[in-house]
């Protein structure tokens, strides 16, 4: 179970529950889902331990608190196009390794569709290349490797 995940479980059960996210991810994706799921403050392991405090200080008093350097970091892509779900699919399937008539038939559409599905991730990403998709995608949060097994 991720982080996210668990925290989602533990506001269903006690939904006035204050979480921090305490990581050393700092992908906007994951930081945008943490803070949709409820997180109240979202923090980096590599932050001073005075600041840890202070945030935990603030979520209790009933604040949210996001550092500025990571508010900075989500404001980078504010406004951007998300991908869609089939989109998701191609772009963890071409981070598997697998080639677009690979992708093609374990997604049951042809070739031509990958291909533009492919197009469509890179252009969205800013990416020139499938590669550089995928290491924007990872870097970002968008996707985690290894997930295409479990689609």
């Amino acid at each position: 179970m991720s982080g996210i995940d668990a925290m989602i479980a533990i506001r269903t059960e006690f939904p006035e529950a204050r979480i921090i996210i305490l990581t050393t991810f700092e992908g906007d994706v994951e930081i945008q889902r943490a803070l949709e799921a409820g997180a109240r403050g979202y923090m980096l392991k590599s932050m001073p331990p005075r600041d840890l405090v202070a945030v935990i200080q603030q979520v209790h008093a009933g604040k949210k608190r996001i550092p500025s350097e990571i508010a900075a970091h989500l404001a980078e892509h504010l406004g951007e196009e998300d991908l869609t779900p089939r989109e998701m699919d191609v772009l963890r399937h071409v981070a598997d390794g697998n080639r677009n008539w690979e992708i093609a038939e374990k997604l049951f559409i042809s070739e031509e569709t990958v291909k533009v599905h492919i197009k469509h991730i890179m252009d969205k990403l800013g990416a020139h290349d499938r590669t550089q998709a995928v290491a924007i995608a990872l870097r970002r949060g968008i996707i985690q490797l290894g997930e295409a097994e479990s689609t």
